[in-house]
């Protein structure tokens, strides 16, 4: 049995918060440049230009990358073999006090969904739990921005719907969604399990976006909904162009014989994400 401290969890999810605000991930900037060099259309180079010089600023003067500084989504992967003296929600949530404040975040969360006080320090966090083999703690913090997060849906398919159904249900979600999200977007997909599961499965896939594993069945299905939606024209802070969608990833998970949920989670450009292995 390893034993880890309350206080090394919440200083690991003090610094992912500070660092996946400021700093954006390398397969993020990679693809937004790739973009670029392939866009021609001025409009498009101005926006994607734009935000090249946006992370390059934030980086270098540690400051967010954009001022919408997210609800954070935090993913554990809890080795069975682990234990945390003291309570790790708890701890987390610290985390995420302490990053927000030291990172001069801004503070977005409300109390309650109607009656909208803020709590002033972007707590609580949405915490995801997963019970791994192993002695191993992974966290993974990703702060999710509402300007993409409102533009998500889920659908309840029948099963004959089939992959047309999921691949129309997708490029349906995208195209309402036109340039709210601050495209170029990723686009995170989940199909299967309940109504929860699909949905937590299509915020998973932002984390593993540009992996080069693939489900050799879906990797064909994700080539052509990433060409499709490109094909929408909705571009670079929808101004048109090549680069509607910089990637898109589906999971599955096993489902009942009468459903075919699909989830559908859209993230703006910078789709920030750190994670850390204690």
């Amino acid at each position: 049995m390893r034993i880890l401290e309350s206080s090394q969890i919440t200083e690991a999810i003090r610094n992912l918060c500070i660092s996946a605000n400021i700093s954006a991930d390398a397969d993020i900037r990679k693809s937004i440049c790739a973009a670029r060099n392939a866009e021609t259309l001025p409009l498009a180079q101005n926006a994607l230009d734009m935000i090249i010089l946006n992370m390059d600023i934030a980086e270098k003067e540690n400051m967010p990358m954009c001022q919408d500084t997210g609800m954070v989504v935090v993913f554990v992967e809890m080795g069975q073999d682990v234990h945390v003296k003291g309570n790790l929600t708890d701890a987390i949530n610290e985390g995420v006090r302490w990053g927000y404040k030291d990172g001069y975040l801004r503070a977005s969360i409300i109390n309650d969904p109607m009656h909208r006080v803020n709590t002033g320090d972007n707590t609580p966090a949405v915490i995801h739990y997963d019970i791994v083999p192993g002695n191993m703690l992974k966290l993974t913090v990703m702060p999710k921005g509402f300007g993409s997060e409102n533009k998500s849906a889920v659908k309840m398919l029948t099963p004959s719907a089939g992959i047309s159904g999921v691949c129309d249900f997708v490029l349906d979600t995208v195209e309402k969604a036109g340039a709210d999200p601050c495209p170029p977007i990723v686009v995170g997909v989940g199909v299967g399990g309940t109504m929860e599961k699909a949905a937590l499965l299509s915020k998973q896939a932002h984390t593993c976006m540009f992996d080069t594993a693939k489900d050799p069945r879906w990797a064909a299905v994700e080539a052509q909904l990433l060409k499709s939606i490109n094909e929408l024209d909705i571009g670079p802070a929808g101004l048109k162009g090549k680069t509607t969608a910089l990637g898109v990833r589906v999971l599955t998970y096993p489902t009942h014989i009468a459903g075919l949920p699909v989830a559908v989670n859209i993230g703006c450009h910078v789709s920030r994400h750190k994670s850390l292995v204690l």
